[in-house]
């Protein structure tokens, strides 16, 4: 008699359901859409759980309105966005969304120089987003297991973590480059753990803007090699005005996919809304 054949891991049937799933048009259970149409047919789909996204770009780039958009758009579908700050606090974020979403600026929120539509139309995008699973939460004062042990009890489809400089140093840990290092490799641990995707944002420390061509390269994240080598995903922010102010032109800003595990990399067109803090596809524009 011949032995038995071993029986099929459940892993394996998992993903061939997920592609019938896809093939039918319904979506993965473990992508998570940014909102954003170039971003997710780059990435397949958009992020995915379980990955470690890390979004750089130079001082001023937009990288926290950028992660803070994606956080509110996933939102908006009603999957939970967790958003970990380490600079501003819950009423600063809140800000900061209603500045985004009801293209108001921030200036005018804070002076009252609305008019009638104006002040309806934000009120409007306030309710909306207050009844939407968006979670700001800044992250002063907490060590880091409190904020391991935050993301792992939200479990949010979403964890932003902004950003990686600032957070509060892992045990152990000496340096700068060594603390960046080890809190990388424990928020990648943490994004398979909780089930989520988790967007990292950073600074560029190996970053030099009078290079022939300032784009973010993988190697101008530092941290010793381990973003580079432990994200699944990494995501540079590059607006040439910041560095052609003569022939850039204002707002248009490209998101380069420099490391995506699942698929190929390249470049996504945005545009920036400076006096709104706001991102919009350049080929899909929000209506």
């Amino acid at each position: 008699m011949s032995p038995d054949l071993p029986r099929r891991p459940r892993s394996i049937a998992r993903v061939l359901e997920r592609v019938d799933d896809a093939i039918a048009g319904v979506p993965s259970p473990d992508s998570v859409a940014t909102g954003f149409p170039g971003i997710d047919r780059m990435l397949g789909g958009g992020f995915r759980r379980r990955d470690l996204v890390v979004l750089g770009g130079d001082v001023g780039a937009g990288k926290s309105s950028l992660a803070l958009a994606l956080a509110l758009r996933v939102a908006a579908r009603g999957e939970r966005a967790l958003f970990l700050s380490g600079e501003m606090d819950e009423e600063r974020l809140v800000e900061r969304a209603l500045c985004i979403e009801g293209r108001v600026r921030l200036t005018d929120i804070r002076r009252g120089d609305l008019g009638d539509e104006a002040r309806a139309t934000l009120g409007a995008v306030a309710f909306r987003v207050r009844d939407q699973p968006f979670v700001p939460a800044p992250i002063a004062g907490l060590d880091f297991d409190a904020l391991l042990a935050r993301i792992q009890s939200e479990r949010a489809a979403l964890t932003v973590v902004d950003y990686l400089q600032i957070l509060p140093p892992p045990a152990g840990a000496g340096t700068q480059d060594e603390q960046s290092a080890a809190a990388v490799r424990q928020l990648k641990a943490a994004a398979l753990t909780a089930d989520t995707a988790l967007l990292l944002t950073s600074q560029l420390p190996r970053h030099n803007p009078k290079r022939r061509d300032p784009r973010p390269t993988l190697d101008d994240f530092g941290a010793h090699g381990t973003v580079k080598f432990h994200a699944d995903v990494v995501l540079g922010l590059y607006r040439e005005e910041m560095y052609q102010t003569w022939r850039g032109l204002e707002g248009a800003t490209e998101l380069i996919v420099a490391k995506n595990r699942h698929g190929g990399t390249g470049f996504v067109d945005l545009y920036f809304y400076r006096e709104w803090m706001r991102f919009e596809d350049m080929l899909d524009p929000d209506r």
